[in-house]
This record gives structure tokens, sequence and C-alpha cells, in this order.
């Protein structure tokens, strides 16, 4: 069987980058059982609920929802457990000072495929109050009406 090469993404958050101000970003692992993984690489997984947090040392990843397999027996997973994730002892501590400092929280972005391992991209965010919600809504709507202006301007000198 050949090894698989490249990335393939699974679940996104997109929900997050509205929510949150991101800061920084992490590449885990994720210590998954054999029937999590077969339901991933079907596509099914959803990071809507999901966070992280750092305790005694090790970093988990908490109500991200992997459906149980379809073909699986006795053996199946709980769909909503804390799963571990594997980062290198210096990310870990940089991240729970920055979770410690207060108004910072751990938040998946994307679940994928990295050549063949599972992973979760992290961002350290900060929660976005409702106002600058709206005002970033209206920056890209501004911005996409500025665009659509340039372009059709452009077509009429032509």
């Amino acid at each position: 069987m050949p090894k698989e090469k490249g990335e393939k993404v699974v679940a996104t958050n997109r929900k997050a980058r509205h929510d949150y101000t991101i800061e920084d970003t992490y590449e885990a692992g994720l210590v998954l059982s054999g029937t999590e993984v077969k339901s991933l690489r079907l596509g099914r997984a959803s990071l809507v609920d999901g966070y992280g947090y750092i305790d005694g040392g090790e970093a988990w990843l908490d109500a991200v929802h992997i459906p149980e397999y379809t073909q699986g027996t006795w053996t199946n997973h709980p769909p909503r457990r804390k799963r571990k994730m594997l980062l290198h002892k210096a990310q870990i501590i940089k991240i729970s000072q920055k979770v410690k400092e207060g108004g910072y929280t751990l938040v998946p972005l994307r679940i994928y495929f990295s050549d063949g391992r599972a992973k979760v991209e992290l961002a350290v965010a900060k929660g976005k109050k409702e106002y600058d919600k709206r005002h970033a809504l209206r920056e890209r709507q501004d911005k996409r009406e500025a665009d659509r202006a340039m372009r059709t301007r452009n077509r009429m000198g032509e």
C-alpha cells in the first residue's frame, strides 16, 4: 500500500475566526483510537464546540465530535471524548502561560491528515466582543464593494 503524501483537510472551524482574534497557531498530533481514524478518513468530524486545555503538563482536546465508525462493532469510541494532543514541552509551557495570563483560550481551527498522520491546528485566541465582530463584517463588506467598484471602473476604461 503506498504511503500517503500531502495534506487532506477533514474539518474546519470557520466560526472560530469570526468569534476570536487569533494570536498564535500551533500544529499538534492527536492520540486517536483505530475507529476514530477510520471515521476521520471518511471526512466526518465537527469542531464547533471544541476547545483545548493544558492539564498536568499535557495538552488535551475536548468536546470535538468524531462520530462513531459505521462498520465498527464493540470497539467503537465515544463520539465526544477528550483526546490527548502531542506538542513539544516548550510549546505546552508557552501556551499555558498565555492561557493563564487571562482572556486567552485554546481553539481548534482544523483537523487534517499530514502525510497520513492526524493533526489538529490550534490557535491561542482572544474572544471578540460583539462590536468587534460587527466592525470586522463591515470592513469586509466595504472592501468587497470597493473591489467591485474598481473592477467596473476598469472595464469602462477599456
